[in-house]
């Protein structure tokens, strides 16, 4: 087995050793890096370029190939996130229900643009192409609770008591 020399974590937050034990157990193998990359997302909320470094040559592969895959994937993201987050379905099933419409009215509320976190509410409001129950659309997920059959005035009411916390 071949030692690699330690890469040292960008700072002291203890977060870092959640990410560390991933990697450790998967081998510190390059092909473990979309794993890895999912651990980062989940304790610090996004993959930020510092991260990538980190991981990246944690893991021997390019810097470049880390950020490829994070933003590959739909599920990674590169920004902070908001204290809420909106996302709406805009797949062809909840497209054909009126998921645009939703998107748009959303857009109103906020102030805010798609795939963006507003400064003043900070909520982010996103889009999905699909987040899976089609049946039940239009779907709106709100902070990871997945709404079937949103309406204009549901997604209002909980957007507006957002804003207002």
């Amino acid at each position: 087995m071949t030692s690699y020399p330690k890469h040292v974590p960008p700072n002291d937050d203890k977060r870092w050793k959640l990410v560390d034990a991933t990697m450790r157990r998967t081998g510190q193998d390059s092909h473990s890096l979309i794993e890895t990359l999912h651990t980062v997302q989940e304790v610090f909320g996004c993959l930020d370029e510092r991260a990538l470094r980190y991981v990246a040559m944690s893991l021997r592969v390019p810097f470049s190939r880390a950020y490829g895959v994070a933003t590959f994937y739909h599920y990674f993201t590169l920004r902070p996130g908001g204290k809420h987050a909106c996302t709406v379905c805009t797949g062809t099933s909840c497209h054909i229900k009126g998921a645009t419409v939703l998107f748009e009215k959303a857009k109103e509320v906020l102030g805010a643009q798609s795939d963006k976190t507003s400064s003043e509410t900070r909520i982010s409001l996103l889009s999905e192409r699909c987040v899976g129950p089609c049946a039940l659309g239009p779907v709106v997920v709100y902070d990871r609770q997945v709404q079937a059959a949103e309406n204009k005035t549901a997604l209002t009411r909980r957007l507006k008591d957002w804003i207002s916390q």
